[in-house]
């Protein structure tokens, strides 16, 4: 076992985009919640659920980022996966800082069961940044194939399997 599986994951078994699923599902309820009070669809639920979610989901966020900025790390630096890498970073950083946001201005309104105008808006851009961000994450993996594995043979059982196999560390370099 290497240390660096601690905040890289093992080989073929990334931790950082299970992590984004987590946060991304977080913020995407903080959106919908915050839409259902806005709108009138609820009436202080929406509310509570929008800004325990974008405090939850700022939590979240750290662990994310954290590994994330450590699998940027190893990209080779001016590589095309590593300009994708980066825009993917500059836009999640951007979301990260419109739901902070959100969360300050809004916790007034928060705290009288409510979701203010601005306070809403600024979750709305988060979102729109977090969706792009998304995107270019997923242009990551599946376009520039990082941390992905070709072993299209390898049995269901070892594929997996929480232990690395042989294969699987040099299939990804190590």
């Amino acid at each position: 076992m290497k240390l660096s599986y601690l905040w890289h994951g093992l080989p073929g078994h990334p931790i950082h985009p299970p992590l984004t699923d987590a946060t991304i599902g977080t913020y995407t309820f903080a959106t919908v919640a915050g839409l259902a009070e806005v709108t009138g669809i609820t009436q202080n639920a929406g509310a509570y659920g929008w800004w325990i979610a974008l405090i939850f989901g700022l939590i979240v966020t750290v662990p994310t980022a954290l590994t994330g900025l450590l699998d940027w790390l190893t990209i080779e630096w001016g590589s095309e996966p590593w300009k994708t890498a980066s825009t993917h970073l500059l836009a999640m950083v951007t979301a990260t800082v419109f739901f902070g946001l959100a969360a300050i201005f809004g916790h007034g309104a928060y705290t009288h069961a409510n979701v203010s105008g601005g306070a809403y808006t600024l979750t709305v851009i988060g979102f729109l940044f977090m969706t792009l961000g998304g995107w270019l994450g997923g242009a990551i993996v599946f376009v520039h194939g990082m941390r992905v594995l070709s072993l299209v043979q390898e049995p269901a059982e070892r594929a997996v399997s929480p232990v690395p196999h042989a294969e699987k560390e040099q299939a990804e370099g190590g």
